[in-house]
């Protein structure tokens, strides 16, 4: 389906262009949320007499979005979460949690703007973007961590779960003898103290 973009649409087009899209992505999105009109003759001239008022509320709504951005852009919010070892959560963090976690931080954002490819699922430092405006993106940072302390680790640089996989491989190397007999561990002798042989 040809449409007439009514605002910039990622990786689509900016104002006024006629682009080919598929027809549920026109149906479903672009046409109910009033970011494109059908291509057809009739809506081409009332786009054309409008075009001075679209272009004005758009860069009036960017104005805005760039004002808003100043106290969004760059922030870190914290999500203390359940996870197993491995750093896997016990389900996961989507956008709603994102923007629950910026109000609470005193920004206000929509749960369309917060762009989440998937949702989070593991603890960590996470980049996302927010898109305040088709042309104004801002990056806020997601630090999704087990307690407090591990957030303020992380926080600092600290690679959590590569300290911990260090911790849980060094734990088994104090345990293993190289020269040990086969099946004999560190604390247990293969013989107890009469000199018999010990019972498995």
């Amino acid at each position: 389906m040809d449409v007439i973009l009514l605002e910039r649409v990622e990786k689509l087009g900016g104002i006024g262009d006629v682009v080919t899209v598929k027809n549920g992505f026109a149906r479903n999105y672009l046409l109910p949320n009033k970011k494109a009109l059908r291509a057809n003759e009739a809506n081409r001239k009332v786009f054309e007499a409008n075009r001075a008022r679209i272009e004005s509320d758009n860069a009036e709504r960017r104005t805005g979005a760039e004002a808003a951005s100043k106290g969004i852009d760059g922030k870190t919010v914290q999500l203390i979460r359940q996870a197993s070892n491995t750093g896997q959560l016990y389900g996961s963090v989507s956008a709603r949690d994102i923007v629950d976690a910026l109000e609470a931080d005193g920004a206000k954002v929509t749960k369309s703007q917060v762009v989440l490819d998937r949702p989070i699922k593991a603890i960590g430092m996470h980049e996302i973007r927010v898109s305040l405006h088709p042309e104004v993106n801002v990056t806020v940072k997601v630090n999704v961590a087990r307690s407090p302390e591990e957030a303020e680790l992380q926080a600092q640089g600290v690679d959590v779960m590569a300290q911990m996989f260090e911790r849980d491989n060094a734990g088994f190397t104090e345990d293993y003898d190289p020269n040990a007999e086969p099946g004999a561990t560190a604390e247990v002798s293969a013989t107890d103290t009469d000199g018999d042989t010990a019972q498995a």
